[in-house]
């Protein structure tokens, strides 16, 4: 069956049951884990929430007057964790070993002051809103992943295993896609929190088909292309129809006598797979080449960029939830070149997506998220890692729960504030604190996910999608 291989290839992506390891960056961590990443599925998570479970839980929102929403979210995660101090909660008057090395400029919103590496975004400060005051107490890179991506405590630098599903999974558990042939749920290039894939980005006992679809590769590359989305070589729709039916009745045999639900998961791979395999839509949404120069020039000609302008063109296709890996914010030292390295392309990427959201007419209906898993330390360090001062580099931050940021544009919510405050060294919150849960709140409100929806863990006990938070009603 050689020429199934552009189906089959596509299945894999979703359900490979290996550990495999994975091409990418080579370097690591503060705690030394390779930004190699390790794809970690087991046949356990695949099938046990089952499709009636599913069912269910979309039931259970609907019934509550939510109700999906035509709304779709847009995830910039900034995998490492990025400072709160120099970039969205600056601190001029601290002393010069809080403040750090820039300083802050006027935005186009009286009262609003970013760094000046953010000079584009100063601009159009009405399209976004800043949240301050998010916390969460944990300096761990792992539990703090965990709980912004899953709203839940639950891993640690001891045990990093997954507890939870991610939001991205919950969301379009319930929601689905907004148009037949494309994935609900898509990363950008890749679903990575601390060199795992899909690590906290993933279903868990939802199953694996509720894992985000990778796209893989470099969007900035000049011949671009999804991988596993075209047909292979002589590979018709007629012949893969054939295939699939036949497939089918060998596996109609075997419903029977699968209690576990594997098969019925497996089969839902399969639907998902044949649907972006035939799907001109799902070619046209990843094909980033058709934008016009003037567009990505914009956004800028790098990875980030390009990253951001294909979550735009996934969202505007109709992708529920669309995340967008940004790694490398994890400066323990040498602070200044890596700042002034990322700031910039971060400022063109966000902008951009701003200002295109809007002359789009689709600031309403795309939520636009940035954040990370922490903080870093309002105090800056003096470069030593424990050993002598500059040993390691310059200067740097290190992790840091107690204060972070939040960034939110779109979603229909309301744009041009900031929320909540930090003291005056930014080590915590004194006004409006808010937690990881406030935030998944506020994204399900968009999403018109009932947050108490419940779903079956791997022990059978329902689980709510979030245990405690509040849409932030300045925002709503």
């Amino acid at each position: 069956m050689a020429g199934h291989r552009g189906y089959s290839c596509l299945k894999r992506n979703w359900v490979d049951m290996l550990t495999i390891q994975s091409g990418g960056p080579t370097g690591r961590y503060c705690d030394g884990m390779t930004r190699r990443s390790f794809v970690r599925i087991g046949v356990a998570g695949m099938a046990s929430a089952g499709l009636a479970g599913i069912l269910q839980a979309k039931e259970e929102s609907a019934s509550t007057g939510s109700g999906r929403k035509d709304t779709r979210v847009i995830l910039i995660w900034m995998d490492g964790g990025p400072g709160h101090i120099d970039l969205y909660d600056m601190k001029p008057d601290a002393p010069a070993q809080y403040r750090g090395i820039w300083h802050p400029i006027r935005t186009n919103v009286p009262g609003i002051e970013i760094t000046e590496l953010f000079p584009k975004q100063a601009k159009i400060a009405d399209k976004f809103s800043i949240v301050r005051s998010l916390h969460h107490g944990r300096g761990d890179h792992y539990s703090g992943a965990h709980v912004m991506l899953t709203s839940r405590f639950g891993a640690s630098g001891r045990d990093q295993e997954a507890k939870y599903p991610s939001i991205g999974s919950i969301a379009t558990a319930v929601s689905g896609s907004w148009r037949p042939g494309l994935p609900p749920y898509v990363a950008v290039p890749y679903a990575m929190s601390i060199g795992a894939r899909p690590g906290y980005f993933a279903a868990n006992y939802l199953g694996a088909e509720h894992n985000p679809f990778e796209t893989n590769g470099d969007a900035k590359a000049k011949h671009f292309r999804v991988e596993n989305l075209n047909m292979a070589g002589g590979l018709t729709v007629k012949r893969l129809e054939d295939r699939k039916s036949l497939r089918e009745k060998f596996d109609n045999l075997r419903q029977d006598v699968d209690a576990s639900g594997l098969i019925d998961a497996v089969d839902r791979f399969d639907q998902q797979a044949y649907e972006m395999v035939t799907s001109e839509a799902a070619r046209k949404a990843f094909d980033i080449s058709s934008e016009p120069d003037q567009i990505r020039e914009r956004y800028g000609r790098n990875g980030w960029g390009q990253s951001m302008l294909l979550a735009r063109r996934l969202a505007e296709a109709g992708v529920t939830f669309t995340t967008v890996h940004l790694g490398g914010w994890d400066n323990h030292w040498d602070l200044q070149p890596a700042m002034e390295s990322h700031l910039p392309r971060l400022d063109d990427g966000l902008s951009a997506l701003f200002t295109d959201l809007d002359q789009r007419g689709l600031m309403d209906d795309v939520l636009v998220v940035v954040c990370g898993e922490f903080g870093r330390t309002p105090r800056m360090n003096n470069g030593g890692n424990g050993g002598p001062p500059l040993s390691m580099g310059t200067p740097g931050r290190d992790h840091w729960g107690n204060a972070m940021f939040c960034l939110f544009s779109g979603g229909g919510l309301k744009m041009g504030q900031v929320v909540g405050k930090t003291n005056r060294l930014g080590e915590s919150p004194i006004e409006r604190r808010l937690s990881p849960g406030d935030i998944h709140a506020t994204i399900y409100h968009v999403l018109g996910v009932d947050p108490s929806t419940t779903f079956l863990n791997h022990a059978g006990r329902p689980i709510p999608a979030i245990d405690a938070g509040e849409p932030i009603a300045e925002l709503v």
